[in-house]
């Protein structure tokens, strides 16, 4: 049997855990901006009608009392982690599909775990038990039907589709509820009377590959209960990306360049970070009317250097004919190999590869100094002097903030605590942290203005309700650009 695992709307709920005022409110996560998109709606706002990816003024005119919450990747991961780590303790084969669902195999492992419904229950019990929050869990003998049995019952729900009923779901089961079935695909079925995934058995093969191409076999096998897709433990990464929507629409070229650079370095980053080379090199953009265009060119050699990655990006842009204003720029990077594979090398002599190693290494130093002394530690000249920097939304800008990390000792763990830390941090407007710690002790991390930062220092002398502080010991710290609120820790 395998099971599908599907967290309830998974960054909302996140928000909600950690601030129990958002409970029983709608609440997305988004950007403030009118521009931003929603990345997560809670069950409460989804009664409206917001879903994910739909504008956030659409979303503020269908609910006017919305709560907004800017979120944080790093937190989402974090529990994400934490999930896989739960589901790894039923079965060794575990596929993360993104980070808030994933697909087991249990086939062999029921008299260890019991059935694929007593199995989804304890999954279900231990990432609530764990985390504070709630999963819908579908087990099918395939894998497309276990996706689309968890999403039979949602939130908190779990459906099994058992061998005997696979039949029955598949004749009744709508089209449109079919992975990989989207607009285009729906137009088509309604013109051959398609409804349901059973009314695909009234046609053939060779008719079904005309009609939709290699996915008409797909929807053969489907049809007929038929899924070879195995569940692939840790798939590796097909690609890295990093985008940007833009508070103000640009045009300028030179404003362009410097988004691109910014893009360029955050995937050169990430794809060092990971010990990978990369040959093939894209970018995105989007404009104002809402049309987009990709592009894309494979190199003859391995790289991993940001300015060759930007160089390259740079040389798609430069070759299109755009008369229109960006909201969007994108950069991606794919066909991987791992640094530690060697790479033919020409046998005369190449200045191209030899910068590129030069650029190489130059970056590996900067990725040192970034990890040690945080992300404003370096910048590229020109990504730091360029006009552009303050015209989009997640540019590292000047920052006269500052961060403190603060240790309170004493009757300070608990709850309570944490949730009027969280408050009196919020109220002041600060980012940041608070956590217990295993020696009794509470860890903060505020991060705002100094005025600020030194009243609430005052407020945890003073204590909350129901504690006693014994003492408080603080030191300045890097400002974190990408601690955007205030959040409890786990």
């Amino acid at each position: 049997m395998i099971l599908h695992v599907d967290m309830d709307a998974f960054f909302a709920s996140v928000e909600q855990r950690d601030n129990p005022e958002l409970l029983g409110k709608p609440v997305i996560v988004a950007g403030h901006s009118n521009r931003s998109v929603v990345s997560a709606a809670s069950y409460e706002a989804r009664k409206f009608g917001i879903h994910s990816a739909m504008p956030v003024f659409q979303a503020r005119q269908r609910c006017p009392h919305l709560i907004i919450q800017p979120g944080s990747r790093e937190k989402y991961a974090r529990d994400s982690r934490k999930i896989m780590a739960i589901l790894r303790q039923f079965s060794p084969l575990v596929e993360s599909v993104s980070i808030d669902e994933a697909f087991l195999d249990i086939t062999g492992c029921e008299k260890l775990i019991g059935t694929p419904e007593q199995a989804a229950k304890k999954i279900k019990f231990e990432i609530f038990n764990q985390l504070a929050l709630t999963c819908s869990v579908g087990a099918a003998p395939v894998r497309f039907l276990a996706k689309i049995a968890s999403d039979m019952d949602k939130p908190d729900g779990l459906t099994i589709i058992s061998g005997k009923e696979m039949a029955q779901v598949i004749a009744t089961l709508p089209i449109s509820k079919v992975p990989g079935v989207g607009a285009k695909a729906m137009a088509q079925m309604q013109g051959l009377q398609i409804e349901t995934l059973g009314d695909v058995k009234r046609f053939d093969l060779n008719l079904l590959t005309n009609k939709f191409g290699s996915f008409g076999q797909r929807l053969f096998q489907l049809a007929r209960g038929i899924d070879a897709t195995p569940i692939e433990p840790e798939r590796p990464r097909k690609s890295i990306s990093a985008e940007v929507t833009l508070s103000s629409d640009i045009s300028d070229p030179r404003d362009v360049q410097s988004v691109l650079l910014a893009q360029a370095h955050k995937v050169g980053n990430e794809l060092r970070a990971g010990n990978q080379r990369c040959r093939k090199v894209g970018i995105k953009l989007k404009f104002s009317d809402f049309s987009q265009i990709t592009r894309s060119r494979t190199l003859e050699t391995w790289i991993s250097s940001s300015n060759t990655i930007f160089d390259q990006a740079l040389f798609l842009y430069y070759n299109l004919n755009i008369t229109k204003k960006i909201r969007l720029v994108g950069v991606g990077v794919s066909e991987f190999q791992e640094t530690e594979k060697p790479i033919q090398r020409s046998l005369f002599s190449d200045q191209n590869q030899e910068d590129q190693r030069q650029w190489e290494a130059v970056d590996r130093a900067m990725d040192s100094v970034l990890a040690k002394f945080g992300p404003d530690a370096l910048k590229k000249a020109n990504l730091k002097n360029h006009k552009v920097s303050h015209n989009y939304i997640g540019d590292q800008k000047v920052n006269p903030l500052c961060a403190v990390q603060v240790t309170i000792t004493g009757r300070v763990q608990g709850v309570c605590f944490r949730h009027e830390t969280q408050l009196a941090a919020q109220e002041r407007g600060l980012s940041g942290h608070v956590r217990n710690m295993p020696d009794r002790s509470v860890q903060a991390l505020f991060q705002g203005k100094p005025e600020d930062i030194q009243d609430m220092l005052a407020w945890c002398r003073k204590g909350s309700t129901f504690s006693e502080v014994k003492d408080v010991n603080t030191r300045t710290v890097s400002v974190d650009p990408e601690l955007t609120h205030f959040e409890i820790r786990y």
